[in-house]
């Protein structure tokens, strides 16, 4: 990172610390080192940065909608920030290319399999692309939950800390099966990761995934939690 990229991200942290008071349970399981496709709900702006920035030392690059960039400011940040501008609704293949390179080179990629932002803060249905991204790469995914954050904005105006929670649940790969990979199984693979990125939130927020008795785990083959000396610490802020 540039000594103004590093200035930006860690004044954000700090900011956004100040801001929040962030929870998490479940941070010492994430490696210090990529690659690793990290997947999170999509319920505003906030989650973005604040998990691009407790995810700091570490070499993280991400998706966010081409759109953004028509701010000026954000998109100053973005391409501060090396983040990957991706067309919605459509085959994107140059933004799956340089996904593969960031996760080639070592990086943690952040991405919302959704796609777009939840009004109603509850998940909705994954696109498979996040599955062919997965199969690709062959990196591992690495579901991170949170909540809490949609109250930002009226917090601030009432000059109060919002409470956000973020949990992250156990990296899996995905397996074949020696299977052919048909657009059906690429949606099965997208709806088994969500169904573990379900199980982190609160159950008023699992949507299309609510019933977890329909959770399969066909394609997910779940490894190992990394040696502690590994991790960084994990606290509250």
């Amino acid at each position: 990172m540039s000594l103004l990229s590093t200035f930006v991200t860690y004044a954000c942290k700090i900011g956004l610390e100040v801001l929040c008071k962030i929870e998490k349970e479940g941070w010492e399981n994430i490696t210090h080192q990529g690659p690793l496709i990290a997947y999170a709900n999509h319920t505003g702006m906030l989650e973005a940065p604040l998990i691009f920035t407790q995810l700091q030392p570490r070499k993280v690059t991400g998706l966010a909608k081409i759109e953004t960039w028509d701010n000026w400011f954000l998109g100053w940040v973005f391409n501060l920030w090396g983040l990957i501008p991706i067309r919605r609704g459509e085959a994107d293949m140059e933004a799956l290319r340089r996904c593969i390179t960031a996760l080639e080179q070592g990086y943690f990629l952040g991405m919302s399999p959704e796609g777009t932002r939840s009004k109603s803060g509850a998940l909705l249905r994954a696109h498979g692309g996040i599955s062919l991204l997965a199969l690709k790469s062959g990196a591992p995914l690495q579901p991170i939950g949170q909540w809490g954050s949609q109250g930002f904005g009226e917090n601030i105006k009432k000059f109060k800390r919002t409470r956000v929670q973020v949990k992250v649940g156990s990296a899996f790969y995905l397996d074949t099966k020696g299977q052919r990979v048909t657009k059906k199984i690429r949606q099965q693979m997208a709806d088994e990761m969500m169904y573990q990125l379900a199980k982190l939130l609160p159950e008023e927020l699992r949507g299309e995934y609510a019933d977890l008795e329909n959770a399969t785990e066909t394609y997910l083959r779940f490894v190992e939690t990394p040696p502690a000396e590994n991790q960084p610490p994990s606290e509250n802020q």
